[in-house]
């Protein structure tokens, strides 16, 4: 179910969260900020690197094949900040490399909600001491910016455990992200 991931989250997120901006911070390919935008989001991708979507993903729901030839997401071409951060109300932190830490900072200054669901530890400007878990060490940090993550898993193998924050700011309609 890896290869899944991208399914299983957004239809998480869909679950959890109403339509709204959405940052999907270090979103490379940008399937998850596809499926979010299926489903009513307001989604792009924030990452200095840009790669095409796939040519085609597996719709769990129906489990056929979805060509995605012509498809084309939203994205900001530029390493994520709190800045930018402030203009959406979801800040998803998948492959969020060099910026998990910032959006925690920009969700505890701001007040957006965010989700972190990290698959590996890239760039950070920060790291855990010998023997501590990386993870628990990000919910950790949360805490002390005085956040409450809420720890949720989902159906796949690897690092299939994440923390979503639901923040004090609104996430009414869908809006698009300003500028």
């Amino acid at each position: 179910m890896k290869r899944f991931r991208f399914q299983l989250l957004e239809a998480w997120i869909a679950d959890h969260f109403p339509p709204c901006a959405v940052a999907d911070v270090g979103g490379g390919k940008g399937l998850l900020t596809y499926l979010l935008g299926q489903a009513g989001f307001q989604a792009e991708v924030v990452d200095p690197v840009d790669q095409a979507l796939p040519s085609r993903y597996r719709d769990l729901a129906t489990g056929c094949r979805v060509r995605l030839d012509q498809a084309r997401v939203p994205r900001r071409r530029l390493r994520f900040g709190p800045a930018l951060g402030r203009r959406y109300d979801l800040l998803v932190a998948l492959h969020a490399h060099g910026s998990n830490l910032a959006v925690l900072d920009t969700v505890a200054e701001a007040g957006n909600s965010c989700v972190v669901l990290p698959c590996c530890v890239v760039d950070e400007p920060a790291a855990p001491g010998p023997g501590e878990n990386w993870f628990m060490w990000l919910a950790d940090h949360a805490r002390g910016r005085g956040l409450a993550p809420a720890f949720f898993a989902l159906n796949f193998r690897g690092q299939h455990v994440g923390f979503a924050i639901h923040g004090d700011r609104s996430a009414g309609p869908a809006r698009r992200p300003q500028g």
